[in-house]
């Protein structure tokens, strides 16, 4: 195995930098012992950012030791230094390991779409103060809002994966996000369409319109039948 080179090691406010988030990435671990033997132990990470992350794994190295970590998800290695064993009452509670080279992308989607539902929550702060229409903070706050619960839904379908769970039970779940969201979005066209601010000109009507036809029978058949 290739000799494995410490650098310089970072103090505590560099080793917590940026917040974490609770994801469920399936990794193996894989080090070597002084006695030059080959360890490898998979594992499960539990909070991350791109820094680092916190692993629940059964077996470890010490303090200071150089891993490579594989996420066994997308096949991405990376190396990584273990800087702290978490622990309560003499109970293990994790594993703490930052990559040598910090990631946007070695953790997955799931922390990728957590990471910018984070970013647009503090977006729409800052600009909830910049004198915007009403109206456009209103969308914002719904793009938002429907950002983070399809995030929800694709980590929830990929831990559900992870763990033989059906993933397809949440398919009802989605088809009801979807037609709230429609629901909403809806009002708002009402409201526009009183306040004389679509016009048989506004781009996209008669597709709307088409849809809205279409849609209104299948419901009412629906309906009907139940």
């Amino acid at each position: 195995m290739e000799e494995l080179v410490t650098p310089p090691s970072p103090t505590k406010t560099d080793q917590r930098r940026g917040s974490r988030f609770p994801v469920v990435v399936p990794v193996q671990a894989k080090w070597q012992e002084a006695s030059g033997r080959i360890i490898i132990e998979n594992a499960q990470a539990r909070e991350v950012n791109m820094q680092g992350g916190l692993l629940d794994m059964k077996i470890f190295p010490s303090v200071g030791s150089q891993m490579e970590l594989t996420n066994l998800l997308s096949g991405e290695t990376y190396r990584t230094r273990v800087v702290a064993i978490r622990r309560k009452e003499g109970r293990v509670l994790g594993v703490a390991v930052e990559l040598l080279i910090p990631s946007e992308t070695f953790w997955g989607v799931n922390f990728q779409l957590k990471k910018t539902s984070a970013e647009l929550l503090q977006l729409e702060h800052t600009i909830r103060t910049g004198g915007i229409d009403q109206r456009i903070l209103t969308d914002f706050r719904d793009a938002v809002d429907h950002v983070r619960k399809t995030a929800w839904a694709v980590q929830e379908w990929q831990e559900r994966q992870i763990t033989h769970h059906d993933p397809q039970t949440l398919l009802p779940l989605l088809i009801a996000e979807r037609i709230r969201r429609a629901a909403q979005l809806g009002h708002s066209i009402v409201s526009d369409l009183t306040n004389h601010e679509v016009t048989r000109e506004t781009p996209g009507v008669d597709q709307l319109f088409d849809a809205v036809q279409r849609m209104q029978q299948l419901l009412a058949d629906l309906l009907r039948d139940s």
